[in-house]
């Protein structure tokens, strides 16, 4: 598992470019505040909106999931335990006001850049926060 990338990833460097492309600016593997070794893959912090993009191994995709034929026992609480940790990361940030996003591996960069546009676009005009420059671009 140490060989698993958990940073920068094909899929988080395509939408990272689209945004950025954008001119949305952004902080990438940002602390999960009160949640020691949790971090966000693309964190809006004046928006206040945390972007996760989940491997469909690692993290229970119900389209692409496998399970291992060895150690199938194993894995399985792994995985399950994984699964729990994303949600747990969730609801711990969705009680402390953030709106999270979590997409698949396999969805296009396109659309989930697009999405998160949506979503930033959206916080700007309720918050009356900024988007353009600074962290939040």
């Amino acid at each position: 598992m140490s060989r698993q990338g958990s940073r920068d990833t094909a899929p988080e460097v395509a939408v990272r470019k689209l945004l950025h492309a954008g001119g949305l600016r952004y902080r990438v593997n940002a602390p999960v505040i009160g949640m020691p070794r949790r971090t966000i893959d693309i964190v809006f912090p004046r928006a206040r909106i945390a972007v996760f993009l989940d491997g469909c191994f690692w993290h229970g995709c119900p389209q692409h999931a496998t399970s291992p034929k060895s150690n199938a026992e194993w894995w399985r609480a792994k995985l399950d335990k994984n699964m729990a940790r994303d949600q747990e990361t969730s609801e711990h940030l969705r009680a402390a006001g953030w709106t999270v996003l979590r997409f698949w591996e396999h969805i296009p960069a396109e659309e989930i850049a697009a999405t998160v546009r949506a979503a930033v676009e959206h916080e700007k005009r309720v918050r009356g926060r900024p988007t353009q420059g600074g962290a939040d671009g």
